[in-house]
């Protein structure tokens, strides 16, 4: 489908009933780089080259199929790197601690968002580490009307089956939601089961995308 700016020239905004968040880099800010340094002098590479081991990496550890310290142990090992348990285990809490810096103007908008009468869910490739983390830490993900975690359905975006369990959970259409994600796979995946979405770049890109389409509620723009 044609694109402009990351925007779904299909989304329809007087269709949407209800609005997908991403996690990662949309629901909180993208990695804290004084700790992804510190994770990559551990494998002894840039910043740049671990989050891309990183992430080639992790869709083993978000379905849900090794635990943290199954997970920890493999990556290190498979990179050369002598990771003792101790070492191991502080790559996991800065693991947590890397992804818990959270943006408060997109909280605020799924917050006015369900003010507005719309359904609210997050769909996140996450480990259950980290899902029970988020739930410890930020109790506002309660407020959300679903929780769809890789960890828990035992399924990754781009795989259709996550975005499955989002559409049954919400109890709409796909031309009826709206997906936030701030990476181009996903919102492709999306896209082929019918879901338009947005690109998250920064809050203010996406406000002006969504402006543009004429979405009513804005992140970032208090109700009068």
């Amino acid at each position: 489908m044609a694109q402009s700016n990351g925007r779904d020239a299909t989304a329809a905004p007087q269709a949407i009933r209800a609005v997908i968040f991403d996690f990662g880099e949309v629901l909180c800010e993208p990695p804290d780089q004084e700790i992804l340094a510190r994770m990559a002098k551990v494998f002894g590479v840039t910043p740049e080259r671990f989050i891309e081991l990183y992430h080639l990496s992790r869709p083993p550890y978000d379905r849900g199929d090794v635990t943290p310290e199954e997970y920890w142990r493999e990556f290190t090992s498979r990179e050369g790197v002598g990771a003792d348990a101790a070492v191991r285990e502080q790559l996991r809490r800065w693991d947590l601690e890397m992804w818990s810096h959270i943006r408060p103007e997109m909280v605020d908008w799924a917050g006015a968002l369900g003010e507005a009468g719309y359904r609210t869910s997050i769909l996140s490739n996450m480990q259950q580490d980290m899902v029970d983390h988020v739930r410890r830490s930020f109790p506002w993900v309660q407020k959300f009307h679903c929780q769809i975690f890789s960890a828990e359905v035992r399924s990754v975006k781009p795989e259709a089956k996550i975005y499955e369990k989002c559409l049954e959970c919400l109890g709409v259409a796909p031309r009826e939601a709206l997906f936030i994600d701030d990476r181009e796979v996903n919102l492709a995946a999306a896209r082929a089961q019918g879901i338009p979405g947005v690109q998250v770049l920064s809050v203010d890109q996406l406000r002006e995308e969504l402006r543009a389409i004429g979405f009513p509620v804005l992140p970032g723009v208090r109700a009068a």
